[in-house]
């Protein structure tokens, strides 16, 4: 991946970052997992990790809120440019080729998670990729929602695929989330 194509705007008088009219923070990678480790020992991690689903399927859905409007990206498109600007901001790389267009269904493959390749740098085990699992689904809902389709959050068991992911598809920076949203159409979570 080449640089960012990311614009960033600078406040002169407060310093704050921002892209597209959103403050942004840049910040170390250590210094967001450091945070992330010390509130899931503070919360416990079921308790964190719901707290967690819960906030990031909200900022997915602003998110897209916001470019939509401020942009002009409609529809799933809207969905795959949060997933190009995730993966641009370091993140991990997130493809959502997978996303069947019309329903919402599908996957989204996750290589190179920052949790994984930091814990691979700290000689650990990461399972702490669940923070993503609210993104898939807010953003996707958020579309399916500007279609005046019923969207259908699977929050709970899309959750407990992620828990129960092989500490060794975290380690290694590669597995698959799949996030559908439809009734009737399983979630899965799969090495390959």
């Amino acid at each position: 991946m080449s640089a960012p194509q990311i614009p960033i705007e600078v406040d002169e008088e407060t310093g704050v970052w921002s892209t597209n009219g959103l403050p942004m923070l840049f910040m170390p990678r250590h210094f967001f997992i450091n945070n992330h480790l010390a509130s899931e020992k503070a919360l416990g991690r079921d308790h964190y990790a719901a707290q967690m689903f819960a906030a990031t399927f909200r900022s997915a859905w602003d998110w897209c809120e916001h470019e939509a409007s401020s942009t002009g990206i409609k529809d799933i498109a809207t969905f795959h440019h949060y997933l190009r600007r995730i993966s641009q901001r370091g993140w991990g790389q997130f493809d959502g080729g997978g996303i069947e267009a019309q329903t919402g269904c599908g996957q989204v493959v996750l290589r190179h998670s920052c949790f994984a390749l930091d814990a691979q740098l700290k000689g650990t085990v990461a399972k702490t990729c669940y923070m993503f699992s609210g993104w898939f689904p807010g953003a996707l809902e958020w579309v399916m929602n500007r279609r005046s389709l019923k969207a259908v959050s699977l929050a709970k068991k899309f959750s407990a695929r992620l828990k129960a992911m092989p500490a060794a598809s975290l380690r290694s920076g590669r597995h698959r989330i799949i996030s559908p949203l439809n009734d009737g159409v399983p979630i899965r979570t799969s090495l390959y």
